[in-house]
């Protein structure tokens, strides 16, 4: 199948209307050159700070679709300046194109404290700051927040999966053979779900695969969807329900998701089968400012969360219920964390699908409106 035509330019910044929109580059500690676009109206400083953080292979794109009102616009909209932060898994950066031996722990020690250093030191210390994380993004911000590399938050919302992550029997074989198969036996350098849309002359590296994926999903006829199934849970599709999703958003999957560093899921696997968020090499020196288990020193957490999950969630299944839970034991007495379950909704169309304004948004609104007053919280009571 030939790309179908885009109707909305790539990187696009048209679904933010009326904003002020600067980009702000960060250099992490290991030399990697990653980017954050802050939004605002005005120029009062703000009382409160808003600071989103996309999943793995997506980016700031998924905040500011102009198809459907986004996260972006609704936030600036009820006052709050907006911050959203391209990590180095995000698709408005190269790192995922090669080869690579990132995993999470580089984003949870690098990335989102430098990010946040970063934004401090722009709006100064006064702002209450709320973060908005999803997928891989909440997994390592919350590693980041339970090893106390973060302080002066005043609230959490985590999508889909933080601390406890969950998966499909079939992700946990994809995951089991994939990693070899891909690196080893094909010598792909990512998984790509372009691979599909990729021309000539010859037949391009990954083609093959995706054609083969595509007889396997005849739910539709988008190969970008079929790709990002085979990257990401178990479904047809698995990441999103097709009736939540606008037409056009469905077309440009392949304009909001990129590659994966297969690396990555080597992590993720061992995360998944501990059911756990653990180092990946606990016996590194260079990761002595980790902890071997990221839930170690969860009681010391006192940053209100609000865990939210599609009940269709075919990524991460029940993994946000289940780190309510365990936090309601860890934390004992305090119960400062909410859990709100989406009906109808998945792992991704929680922020990209076309209802979300009306659907997902104000429980999201509402978590950050009730901690406007609590001022900056720390990792530590």
């Amino acid at each position: 199948m030939n790309e179908p035509p885009r109707e909305i330019p790539i990187f696009t910044l048209e679904g933010v209307k009326d904003a002020e929109i600067t980009t702000h580059y960060i250099t992490t500690e290991d030399k990697l050159g990653l980017s954050m676009l802050r939004f605002r109206r005005g120029t009062a400083p703000p009382a409160d700070v808003v600071l989103l953080l996309h999943g793995l292979t997506t980016s700031t794109d998924m905040f500011i679709m102009p198809e459907h009102v986004n996260l972006v616009s609704y936030l600036l909209d009820r006052g709050y300046e907006v911050w959203s932060f391209d990590w180095r898994g995000s698709l408005r950066h190269s790192y995922d194109l090669f080869p690579g031996r990132f995993n999470l722990d580089e984003i949870a020690l690098y990335d989102h404290p430098a990010a946040v250093a970063h934004l401090r030191r722009e709006v100064g210390p006064g702002p209450r700051l709320h973060v908005i994380c999803h997928c891989v993004g909440s997994i390592t911000f919350m590693m980041s927040l339970f090893a106390g590399l973060i302080e002066g938050v005043s609230s959490v919302v985590s999508n889909s999966v933080s601390l406890t992550p969950y998966i499909p029997r079939w992700s946990e074989i994809k995951l089991t053979l994939a990693p070899f198969f891909m690196n080893w036996i094909l010598r792909f350098p990512n998984l790509n779900p372009r691979w599909g849309y990729l021309p000539g002359p010859g037949i391009p590296q990954g083609k093959p695969l995706s054609k083969i994926i595509d007889l396997l999903h005849p739910e539709c006829d988008v190969p970008a969807c079929h790709m990002i199934s085979f990257m990401w849970g178990d479904g047809h599709p698995a990441a999103y329900e097709h009736d939540n999703l606008a037409p056009v958003t469905h077309l440009r999957l392949g304009d909001l998701f990129g590659a994966i560093n297969i690396n990555y899921y080597l992590h993720i696997r061992e995360m998944a089968r501990l059911h756990r968020a653990v180092k990946m090499h606990p016996d590194d020196p260079q990761w002595d400012r980790l902890p071997n288990d990221y839930l170690a020193g969860a009681a010391k957490v006192t940053v209100p969360i609000l865990f939210i999950t599609g009940d269709h969630n075919n990524v991460f299944m029940n993994s946000n219920v289940v780190m309510y839970e365990t936090l309601r034991k860890l934390q004992q007495p305090e119960d400062r964390n909410a859990l709100h379950i989406l009906p109808g909704y998945g792992h991704q169309d929680p922020f990209m699908g076309k209802n979300v304004q009306v659907d997902v948004f104000p429980h999201l609104v509402a978590w950050i409106e009730q901690h406007r007053t609590a001022g900056t919280q720390g990792r530590a009571a």
